[in-house]
């Protein structure tokens, strides 16, 4: 069996979430680890058998040769490393957001394709039965013409990094990205964006700084897109969100996404990143059915498996850089809405339905 080289950059918190999935992956080899934090690659290399580990960006580019960069750092330093690496030659799974403008993106991906080389960006929201059953039931008609959605996802912020708070972090590309690409994954493309965003708490202790950190982004939002389809939709996100499922999600049973037709409704139970189920009610009379409750193992963690696996067999994964593409244009448009107090015109797209 063909196997993907895969090496990781980044392994702090979501790195203990990524490894374990992919290091059980039939179709991936874990070549190398870095971090800049010295003693951490090392920790992660001996935990999941990597051969090699570095606390130096440029000897991890220039040393044992991978074929996927799976990018788990700082979300400030995903389009800087991004490029480096497709410089070098390597394909890209990166988490999310890819880059920290929508140009930067445009311009990765552009750099990519004239390369031969795949760019990807989380989240892996589009892989899940849940989401695919919901498609479906849009596809063949089940709610009549859609209206309108909602989704949220929310906490009381993160405690171990301060980038989440920095310039270019915030509850968006953080926590709203997850429901911006199910909503635009199920409703199609966005062409308008309004938005009302702020910053409640000036100040957060975070693990990694001695002193509080000043907040600069966002920490709530709302977000109200026009969908080309005619529908509305309506994302909420925020670092404020008191929750006794916490930061980890589980134990989630009430629907955090919410779609509504002239035949019917659907309310997704759990959160899209970790679904347990959809409840389905239309006008034939059956009244409300729970359905599609089991995720078939999937994780919001798969993507770089997802990716590997690609690379190895030569398929075509659901993921895809124009959609990703997409919803990071729609936070950057969520910002500038805030910015002018206007109603903002989007220019990208991407393939629509995701799935037939």
């Amino acid at each position: 069996m063909k196997r993907t080289r895969v090496a990781v950059i980044g392994c702090g918190s979501v790195s203990t979430q990524y490894l374990p999935h992919v290091s059980k992956c039939p179709h991936a080899e874990l070549v190398s680890a870095c971090d800049a934090v010295p003693g951490r690659a090392e920790k992660r290399a001996k935990e999941y058998g990597i051969p090699h580990f570095f606390d130096d960006e440029a000897a991890f580019f220039n040393g044992p040769a991978f074929d996927l960069l799976l990018n788990l750092t700082d979300m400030q330093q995903h389009g800087r490393i991004n490029r480096r690496a497709l410089e070098a030659g390597r394909n890209v799974w990166s988490e999310k957001p890819l880059a920290s403008t929508y140009g930067e993106g445009r311009e990765l991906l552009e750099f990519a394709r004239s390369k031969g080389l795949r760019l990807w960006g989380a989240p892996a929201v589009v892989n899940s039965p849940q989401f695919a059953f919901m498609a479906r039931a849009i596809n063949e008609g089940k709610l009549g013409q859609v209206a309108a959605a909602h989704g949220h996802y929310g906490h009381m912020g993160p405690e171990w990094s301060a980038f989440f708070y920095e310039k270019d972090g915030g509850s968006l590309p953080d926590l709203a990205v997850y429901n911006l690409a199910t909503l635009t994954g199920l409703l199609g493309p966005v062409k308008t964006v309004v938005a009302m965003l702020n910053t409640l708490s000036p100040k957060r202790e975070v693990e990694n700084r001695s002193n509080p950190v000043n907040v600069v982004a966002e920490d709530n939002a709302m977000v109200l897109m026009e969908h080309v389809n005619g529908a509305l939709s309506h994302v909420q996100s925020g670092f404020h969100y008191y929750d006794p499922h916490g930061h980890e999600g589980k134990g989630q049973t009430k629907p955090t996404v919410s779609i509504v037709g002239n035949r019917g409704n659907m309310h997704l139970i759990g959160y899209d990143w970790s679904p347990h189920g959809v409840i389905l009610e239309t006008d034939d009379g059956k009244g409300p059915q729970t359905l599609c409750t089991d995720p078939k193992g999937f994780v919001w963690q798969e993507g770089g498996s997802v990716v590997a696996e690609a690379l190895a067999t030569g398929t075509e994964p659901l993921i895809n850089c124009e959609h990703a593409l997409h919803v990071l244009e729609i936070i950057e448009a969520a910002r500038e809405s805030q910015a002018s107090g206007r109603r903002v015109t989007l220019k990208s797209s991407f393939k629509y339905p995701l799935v037939g």
